[in-house]
């Protein structure tokens, strides 16, 4: 069944910006703060974006309006222009300044051939901006993979430059497996419900607080990584 727009501008709205309810708060606003940063500084002047694995587009909003955007996605939905599989993208060499990726790679049978034809359709000079899962419970059949940095870095050797950041430290990635658990186990919707109100907060909260105060750079149990790559 085809999402919505309005469902799917939902789902960008607490991707983007979550509630504290929300079991993946801690790494999402992580998230959020790099890629922010990170297309402040990598964007020129009309940028040509694509969005692989576009179908819910939380992080279009942080680009200039001027953006010439498009997303490719398995699944349609109001806010995809091309149904395409990531390993055979419908794109010549060299086209796009930045390409994003999110929360996609996990799901590919081969993600090599993704990175490869990002690579490929990429100018010289281009951006990948990717966020893959580290420490997270399969969440749908399809589900295939879970990335640590060396990993990453080898998937991305052929470009000139990578840079692998934590989306918080082993004190996020803590709280926010709790989350994730507290969420998974409240089986029955009144329990999750009763959960996503009390105890998610509480442990988001803290979770926030200690890596505020602590500023830890352990990232041995981080829940997930972000990565900017130049080709």
């Amino acid at each position: 069944m085809t999402e919505t727009l309005e469902q799917v501008k939902e789902a960008e709205r607490e991707r983007l910006y979550p509630s504290i309810t929300n079991p993946n708060w801690l790494v999402l606003r992580k998230r959020r703060e790099l890629f922010r940063r990170w297309l402040r500084d990598s964007l020129p002047k009309d940028p040509l974006i694509l969005d692989v694995g576009g179908r819910i587009q939380p992080y279009r909003a942080l680009l200039p309006q001027e953006s010439s955007y498009f997303a490719v996605d398995l699944r349609p939905t109001p806010l995809v222009n091309c149904i395409a599989a990531a390993q055979q993208l419908p794109f010549p060499n060299d086209l796009f300044d930045l390409v994003l990726c999110t929360q996609m790679l996990e799901y590919a049978p081969e993600p090599a051939c993704v990175i490869s034809e990002i690579h490929r359709i990429l100018k010289r000079g281009g951006v990948l901006l990717l966020s893959l899962p580290s420490v997270f419970p399969r969440d749908a059949d399809e589900d295939r993979w879970r990335f640590l940095p060396r990993a990453i870095r080898e998937l991305l050797s052929d470009f000139a430059a990578v840079e692998v950041t934590p989306e918080g430290s082993s004190i996020a990635g803590f709280f926010r497996a709790v989350t994730i658990c507290c969420h998974v186990f409240a089986k029955y919707a009144v329990v999750r419900t009763a959960v996503s109100y009390t105890l998610i907060p509480v442990f988001n909260v803290a979770g926030w607080m200690l890596e505020e105060s602590i500023r830890s750079s352990n990232d041995v149990f981080a829940a997930n990584y972000s990565v900017r790559a130049l080709k």
